[in-house]
């Protein structure tokens, strides 16, 4: 019995580095979900895990030379038919391959025929990934419409920690899921760079207390696993979320209201768009105890003196970094919601308002939500309940329109 015609192929290419072995988990999210996955490994990938695994976890047939099964012309014909293609780990060696349209085996040969969106994780140390020759390779392959991840920072072979790493494979996945659910072959924000803040701020009263939210960072890591799969570099300032690091990422974690809106201001001098989706604390003590404050018996606590934390919404807007940067804040309102949230725009002074009423299934948290996006221009774009990253589609949707 043939393959469903609607289950979605995926090519899984690996190429010869120590980070081939993650390849594994990564082709077991892929089948699980219901993908037919071919994989096409290098000849040196047989060197870290053999053809037998692979072919035992897809339950497709291996090879990496274009002379076996010649009467069906795999050199071709596997590209041709594939809905994705996704390189992990993509070595130096197999960048350069791709970025100068080499073919001397079957993943460079399935590369050169593919049609669909390819997918890039690197996996080298850090001296490799940094040399100009992989940086021109990777700028090359991007702007032919790829979509290249960062590597992640980490330990690599030995004792040498660097940037370099292969992203997690359950988030490798999440940016294949999103390309192929976008279904286009050109990534809109590729050559962008867009910075997301995501979670809840905290301002300590005392060590071991802190007035905070209930923000998960769920909607903003959304926001930077969207854009990264469409392309863009993404810069992630995250306050207090304890989630996975998105692939292909840069994470910046903070703790206080002021130290994020130090890290949002180093990261937008050079950004196309910024998106505030972090829950900012509007106040912080006034004075911080350096011991535990101790419960008196018969006496009420001293109360405690708030002060203003900066507005960073209102003041990257108001001090655009570039011209032509777009702006987007975040309202979670609890009545009146269109007008609170036109009002709340015009006083914040950004391009784009996203308004959440904040109740029930609307709660932090949540894996889903519920909006209107509010533009300054008079625009009002509803997104019905669902997944949060149906959310961030449309965010980066009107960005993308904007900076056109």
């Amino acid at each position: 019995m043939g393959v469903p015609v609607d289950k979605p192929r995926v090519v899984l290419g690996v190429s010869g580095g120590i980070a081939a072995y993650k390849a594994c988990e990564l082709l077991r999210r892929f089948t699980e979900s219901g993908h037919d996955v071919r994989v096409v490994p290098t000849a040196s990938t047989l060197h870290f895990v053999g053809a037998a695994t692979w072919s035992a976890l897809s339950g497709n047939p291996v090879s990496t030379e274009v002379w076996d099964d010649v009467h069906e012309v795999p050199h071709v014909r596997i590209g041709q038919h594939a809905d994705l293609v996704v390189v992990a780990p993509a070595t130096a060696d197999m960048l350069a391959k791709a970025a100068h349209g080499l073919a001397d085996d079957l993943l460079t040969n399935t590369l050169l025929t593919a049609r669909c969106p390819v997918v890039f994780a690197p996996a080298m140390h850090t001296e490799m990934w940094e040399h100009p020759a992989t940086q021109e390779n990777v700028a090359t392959l991007r702007r032919r419409g790829a979509v290249v991840v960062e590597p992640a920072v980490g330990r690599l072979t030995g004792v040498d920690t660097g940037k370099g790493r292969l992203p997690d494979p359950a988030e490798i996945f999440e940016v294949c899921r999103r390309v192929l659910a976008r279904g286009t072959t050109e990534p809109d924000l590729a050559g962008r760079h867009v910075v997301v803040s995501a979670g809840g701020t905290r301002e300590p009263l005392d060590p071991v207390r802190f007035l905070g939210n209930r923000s998960s960072g769920k909607q903003g890591y959304a926001l930077a696993r969207t854009a990264a799969a469409r392309g863009a570099r993404v810069t992630l300032i995250a306050a207090n979320t304890g989630l996975p690091d998105p692939a292909g990422v840069d994470v910046v974690p903070v703790g206080t209201a002021v130290q994020l809106r130090e890290a949002v201001l180093k990261a937008a001098a050079d950004a196309d768009a910024v998106v505030m989706a972090a829950a900012v604390a509007d106040f912080r003590p006034a004075a911080y105890a350096t011991g535990k404050i101790k419960k008196k018996d018969g006496q009420d606590p001293d109360p405690i003196v708030l002060v203003r934390n900066p507005d960073v919404l209102a003041e990257i807007s108001a001090e655009r970094a570039r011209p032509g940067q777009v702006i987007v804040g975040f309202a979670a309102e609890t009545d009146d919601v269109l007008a609170n949230g036109r009002t709340k725009l015009a006083r914040k002074g950004c391009d784009l308002l996203v308004v959440n009423e904040v109740g029930e299934r609307k709660t932090f948290g949540s894996e889903e939500n519920e909006a209107v996006v509010l533009g300054a221009d008079g625009s009002e774009t509803p997104v019905p309940y669902g997944p949060k990253e149906a959310l961030a589609d449309t965010v980066w949707d009107l960005v993308a329109q904007r900076l056109s």
